[in-house]
């Protein structure tokens, strides 16, 4: 399996995802743009699967960061030729601006250890999940996992795309594009090393705000939310690489 990572800062890598493509042995090509990597992206029909990691730039920040550009112009052609894809946080924006979606600023920043609220298109990949949008369920919060944010950004769905859960703070956290399209606003890939790296690297967006935790809180999620949070992002993975 050949799998191709954008990564936008040294502190936003593979985290959980890394043990996972180990155990399948991949080969795994990361493009670090912080370093303005300039090597030659591959063509897509050697690719298994892409995985575009988040940052704390915009999808607008092309002047800044002009690598955004070349970096969209290849998600776009990955879209065209249905290579499976995966985006999270600002991976998952550049792809709803891709598929024709607005991305803007959240009504709130969010960060932290939140609940999101899965909607049914989410039992394509997580077939036992529970649903906010499934009648018999008489709370939406009854069906909340929490997972971790970080934030400030968001994006409206693509025309076509299927929601896959919202938040209190952000209506649209995730969808699924047709069938080998995934983009998720939250990090199913943290390990308590990563949530640090963050803090460390980005601890000044820790404003007073009602979905901001403070970095004692974050660090003091127990283990299991991580080990619950990780075993989806294996699932989601493995549906990812599936056969089609």
């Amino acid at each position: 399996m050949h799998v191709l990572v954008f990564q936008h800062v040294p502190f936003e890598g593979l985290g959980a995802m890394a043990p996972w493509l180990d155990a399948r042995n991949a080969q795994v090509q990361v493009i670090r743009q912080y370093e303005f990597d300039s090597g030659l992206l591959p063509e897509l029909s050697a690719i298994d699967l892409i995985i575009v990691l988040g940052g704390p730039m915009s999808v607008h920040d092309t002047d800044h960061y002009p690598w955004l550009e070349a970096e969209k112009a290849y998600i776009q052609s990955a879209l065209r030729a249905k290579t499976p894809i995966l985006g999270l946080c600002l991976g998952a924006q550049l792809f709803a601006e891709q598929l024709g979606g607005a991305v803007r600023k959240n009504r709130l920043p969010e960060i932290g250890w939140w609940p999101v609220h899965w909607h049914a298109a989410a039992q394509h990949i997580w077939p036992e999940c529970q649903c906010a949008d499934m009648p018999e369920l008489e709370a939406i919060e009854a069906v909340g996992t929490r997972v971790f944010h970080w934030h400030g950004e968001t994006f409206d769905l693509p025309a076509g795309a299927q929601l896959l859960a919202h938040s209190a703070a952000c209506v649209n956290q995730g969808f699924l594009y047709r069938d080998h399209v995934v983009g998720l606003q939250f990090h199913l890939e943290m390990t308590p090393e990563t949530v640090e790296h963050l803090l460390v690297n980005a601890e000044d967006e820790l404003v007073d705000s009602p979905y901001v935790s403070t970095a004692e809180k974050m660090m003091s999620e127990p283990a299991d939310t991580y080990a619950y949070n990780q075993r989806l992002m294996g699932e989601l993975l493995t549906y990812l690489v599936a056969p089609r």
